[in-house]
C-alpha cells in the first residue's frame, strides 16, 4: 500500500519576469509503507525540492500529491501544519537543536506544541523514545555536552515522538564522522527494519544510500534512476 503516491508533480521557481527554474519537471513516484529510501542526486538535480514538497514545506507547481491517503496537493498554510505535526518527522544535517535546552526538552518539543498531554506523561514519552535510540542516561545533556552523533540521535527521537508515518532526512550524516555516520545509518535500519517506520534520506554518499534498500536518482529535475539498493557489506561505511 503506497504511503506517498506523486504523479505528473510539477515545481517551477518564478526568479524574475523571464527567468524561471523547472526544479521537478512532471515526476511521477509511489513510495510503499515501510520502504527505506535515498534519495540522491547533485546540487540542483530536483532531491531538496521534492523533499521541500514531501514535507509540506512547499507547494507544487501542479501535479497530485498523496500522503498517507491524504490529497496534499492544493492545502492551505493550516492544514499543511497539522498534516505536518502529526505524520511527517525531520531529521536535518545540522540538528536543528536548540542549544540551551536538554536532550529530554528538544525531544518534547513537539508534543509540547501540539498540547494535550501532562507534563508527566510528556516526560515520561521523551524518556523512553531517547532510551529507543540509546541516549538512556543522557536526558539532561545539553547539545554541547553531547557528540554530534549524539546530537543527531535526539534528533531523531525528536522526529519520532509524534509517531509520525514518515521520516524524512536531509543529509543526517552531512556533519558527521565515519564512525557516527555508521551508527546514525544503523540506527535508521534498525527503525525501518525492526518498527517498520517509512524513512525517506537525500544524500550525496553513496556508502550512506547503501545502507537503504531502494535508490532513486534526480537529475535536471527528472528521475533517471529508481532501483532496487544490493544488500549493504557487513563492514559498513568506509572513509574515503
Amino acid at each position: 500500500m503506497s504511503i506517498i503516491e506523486i504523479k505528473d508533480l510539477v515545481k517551477i521557481y518564478q526568479l524574475s519576469d523571464d527567468v524561471k527554474v523547472e526544479a521537478l519537471r512532471s515526476i511521477s513516484l509511489n513510495i510503499e509503507r515501510g520502504e527505506y529510501i535515498a534519495i540522491m542526486g547533485a546540487s540542483g538535480s530536483g532531491k531538496s525540492t521534492l523533499m521541500n514538497v514531501l514535507g509540506l514545506l512547499d507547494t507544487p507547481t501542479s501535479g497530485l500529491y498523496i500522503l498517507d491517503g491524504i490529497d496534499c496537493s492544493s492545502l492551505n498554510s493550516d492544514q499543511k501544519a497539522e498534516i505536518r505535526n502529526s505524520k511527517i518527522g525531520f531529521v536535518f544535517q545540522g540538528f536543528n537543536l536548540l542549544p540551551r535546552t536538554s536532550a529530554i526538552e528538544n525531544v518534547e518539543l513537539p508534543l509540547f506544541y501540539k498540547g494535550g498531554i501532562s507534563a508527566a506523561k510528556l516526560k515520561k514519552k521523551a524518556s523512553e523514545h531517547l532510551a529507543m535510540v540509546g541516549l538512556a542516561g543522557r536526558e539532561s545533556h545539553h547539545p554541547n555536552k553531547l557528540s554530534g552523533g549524539e546530537q543527531q540521535r535526539v534528533a531523531i527521537a525528536r522526529a519520532l515522538i509524534n509517531n509520525p508515518a514518515i521520516i524524512l532526512a536531509d543529509e543526517p550524516t552531512g556533519n558527521l564522522d565515519t564512525k557516527r555516520t555508521n551508527e546514525v545509518m544503523e540506527l535508521f535500519t534498525s527503525l525501518n527494519r525492526d518498527l517498520g517506520i517509512t524513512i525517506i534520506i537525500v544524500t550525496h554518499e553513496p556508502e550512506v544510500a547503501g545502507y537503504t534498500n531502494r535508490k532513486v536518482v534526480f537529475r535536471d529535475g527528472l528521475i533517471i534512476e529508481d532501483s532496487k539498493v544490493p544488500k549493504r557489506r557487513a563492514q559498513g561505511y568506509k572513509a574515503k
